[in-house]
């Protein structure tokens, strides 16, 4: 993340406060996931459109009530720092995960696992780390199980692969 989002953040944490900044970071990852569509980028990249009109076309597609994101979005816009949103909300989620002391993670298998083990893992890492994790099943290509809770900073994996190379040389060695 760079120093500008932990800035925005950090002044942002202190003028919402805990009750609200859940609130606030969903906003913004919503709003952060509308900077992949192209259509999006070239409105806001567009000099003949005007920060006002900018403001208004990202508070539209929110539709939030909340007017500290409204005021984070003008004074994004007055210094020119609109592309900035996704670091943001990215930081801030991270910061929210830390205050809440709630931390969402992924799952990677490339077999499908059941609710039950995923539960289990999650209670496990959960008494390992005294915070509460919640974790979501992804098929990817992993020959193995990877857990990753990346706002923890924190990444276990167990290969198959890796496994079975270790149990060649070990044989290879007693040999």
């Amino acid at each position: 993340m760079s120093d500008i989002s932990k800035r925005y953040v950090k002044a942002l944490i202190a003028s919402v406060g805990e009750s609200d900044i859940a609130e606030v970071s969903a906003t913004l990852s919503k709003l952060s996931a509308v900077f992949r569509d192209s259509k999006v980028l070239t409105i806001l990249y567009a000099n003949d459109v005007a920060k006002e009109q900018k403001v208004e076309f990202l508070s539209s597609l929110i539709d939030t009530k909340n007017d500290k994101v409204t005021n984070l979005l003008k004074v994004l816009a007055s210094y020119g720092r609109l592309d900035s949103i996704p670091s943001i909300a990215n930081e801030l989620e991270h910061q929210v995960s830390n205050i809440l002391n709630k931390h969402k993670g992924l799952v990677l298998s490339k077999d499908e696992l059941s609710e039950d083990k995923i539960s289990q893992i999650a209670q496990n890492l959960s008494k390992k780390f005294d915070t509460n994790i919640e974790l979501e099943a992804v098929k990817s290509d992993y020959n193995g199980i990877k857990v990753e809770v990346e706002t923890l900073g924190v990444e276990i994996a167990f290969s198959t692969d890796r496994l079975k190379s270790q149990l060649s040389e070990y044989i290879l060695k007693a040999i």
